[in-house]
């Protein structure tokens, strides 16, 4: 069962203990971005981090240094590293309407740098924009924002961007692709792959793609997983995914599948039922967990072991990032 909402108060703080660890859901609004803290599926604090519109939100793990928190805004990307105190510095000033990460690898599994984000902005261009900290101001505790170095590359443009996951772009003229292609001067390439008013994408793994005819999987081409208006998708890599068609939540994962475990048509996909009567618009993945947020702002998690929720106040909710914490 769910915990209930006044079992949490934001002024306790508390973040429920587990041997999962924390991991916080960074959900992206029109009036800011919400920090959610849990452990596994206990749900624990909430508090909002910062008050500009938010379009989008990533994260970009770093190996030698904590996580960045990246925001597409009206002002543009703004930055923050993930810890106890977040505070966004802009870095770029083209408004900006959906962010993704290089996870560093394109395509077929060749190397393509990462440790950059992806951003799309409100014009239809798509830039890869590396942002680096210094080693000082990642770990400073005296209140000072940090310093970044920023590098920008122009990829290509597409027509009204609507979201970015991996090498995947979903706009109104279809799915594009990113490519790193040493042949262009920027070093990379933007290519269409098909497909036409697409809402959202999956780059974690198998290519998934949402659109308004249905969801779809990439095989021999792109192959409907479910017909019907598809507003959103995520992966973990790993398997697992969740979509949203004609506002069921619908999740598929190797327990779907009754031979191989590794179909994505129709029969892999099974209806999930949130313990909420609302209609998720924002979905993501963490270690372990999977995360489902309404239009009407509760937030849910799911472990294995079923959804929890938390409400947590907010509407007009337009993405959803997960951060793990030490």
């Amino acid at each position: 069962m769910a915990p209930a909402e006044d079992d949490i108060s934001i002024e306790e703080k508390r973040v429920y203990a587990g041997n999962a660890g924390r991991t916080d859901a960074y959900v992206a609004t029109e009036t800011g971005i919400v920090r959610v803290a849990f452990s596994a599926d206990k749900v624990g604090a909430f508090d909002m981090v910062t008050r500009d519109p938010a379009r989008d939100a990533a994260v970009l793990p770093r190996e030698a240094a904590p996580s960045l928190l990246g925001v597409a805004s009206p002002d543009g990307l703004r930055v923050s590293p993930v810890g106890d105190e977040i505070d966004p510095v802009g870095v770029t000033d083209e408004p900006a309407v959906a962010i993704g990460v290089d996870g560093g690898t394109i395509g077929d599994g060749a190397s393509a740098g990462g440790d950059a984000f992806y951003v799309a902005t409100a014009d239809g261009s798509v830039d890869r924009v590396a942002v680096e900290t210094t080693a000082d101001t990642d770990a400073a505790d005296d209140g000072s924002l940090p310093a970044f170095t920023v590098t920008s590359t122009r990829i290509g443009e597409v027509a009204e961007p609507r979201a970015v996951d991996g090498p995947l772009v979903a706009a109104a003229d279809g799915v594009h692709r990113i490519t790193a292609d040493s042949a262009a001067d920027s070093g990379w390439s933007l290519a269409s792959v098909g497909l036409d008013d697409a809402h959202d994408v999956a780059g974690a793994g198998m290519p998934l793609a949402a659109t308004a005819t249905g969801l779809y999987w990439l095989g021999n081409g792109w192959m409907t997983a479910r017909a019907g208006d598809a507003s959103a998708v995520a992966a973990d890599g790993d398997g697992h995914a969740t979509a949203v068609v004609d506002g069921d939540l619908l999740v598929r994962d190797d327990r779907n599948n009754s031979d191989t475990g590794d179909g994505w048509g129709p029969d892999a996909w099974r209806e999930s039922e949130l313990p909420v009567d609302e209609v998720a618009v924002a979905l993501g993945y963490g270690p372990g967990v999977a995360v489902a947020v309404t239009a009407a702002g509760t937030l849910c998690v799911d472990a294995g072991d079923g959804w929890r929720h938390q409400v947590i106040g907010v509407r007009d909710v337009t993405g959803v990032a997960l951060a793990e914490r030490q």
